[in-house]
């Protein structure tokens, strides 16, 4: 698993998904990734729709020095995990313009194997977390990557809402140890299958 290059790659407004993305960095440590890029995805919105929200001013302004993600970090990477959140059951429009970058890796195969994996978060627990993690996957069904969904490989999802898709939350809300539990499981499962690939 140490030889793994991962990339984490996020889009928050408020900080649900930064969280996420942030347990994910340590789960993978955990279990010894040596080589991870942990990337925020471009905020398009300008600062002054942001100002009618003081979270996401304030998450704004703490994060805005972390890299930020480009299709260069998605042909680096033997594995992705992605973490966004819902907009009216799709990904938003900041990540969808990351998506878009990616026709020119994706013509040339380069996208093909990679091992990927979706978190999401919504407003409320039936706000559209399946539908977005569906529709982020439909892209990678395009790509030709191996899509790494926990399932129900570890007793831990059914705790926590049961989504077979990918690790959900509802957003602003404060990650529990069996969440921190769910989001560790769904990474080695997406470094394991990483190995078994690049083996």
């Amino acid at each position: 698993m140490k030889n793994i290059k991962l990339a984490i790659i996020y889009y928050s407004a408020t900080g649900t998904n930064y969280q996420m993305s942030k347990v994910a960095e340590e789960a993978a440590k955990d279990l010894g990734v040596k080589e991870i890029k942990f990337l925020r995805v471009e905020e398009t919105v300008p600062e002054e729709i942001m100002k009618g929200n003081e979270d996401w001013v304030k998450h704004y302004n703490a994060t805005k020095d972390i890299p930020v993600a480009s299709a260069d970090d998605l042909d680096w990477a033997d594995a992705i995990i992605f973490s966004a959140p819902t907009r009216y059951g799709n990904l938003p429009s900041q990540f969808s313009s990351l998506m878009d970058t990616t026709g020119p890796l994706w013509q040339e195969g380069k996208l093909v194997d990679k091992v990927v994996s979706g978190m999401t978060s919504a407003a409320n627990p039936h706000g559209g977390q399946e539908a977005t993690l569906l529709s982020l996957y439909k892209a990678m069904m395009h790509w030709g990557a191996v899509i790494a969904n926990p399932g129900y490989t570890d007793p831990v999802i059914f705790e926590t809402g049961g989504n077979p898709y990918g690790f959900s939350m509802v957003g602003g809300s404060d990650l529990s140890e069996n969440d921190k539990k769910a989001i560790s499981a769904q990474v080695k499962r997406v470094v394991s299958l990483a190995s078994k690939i690049n083996a």
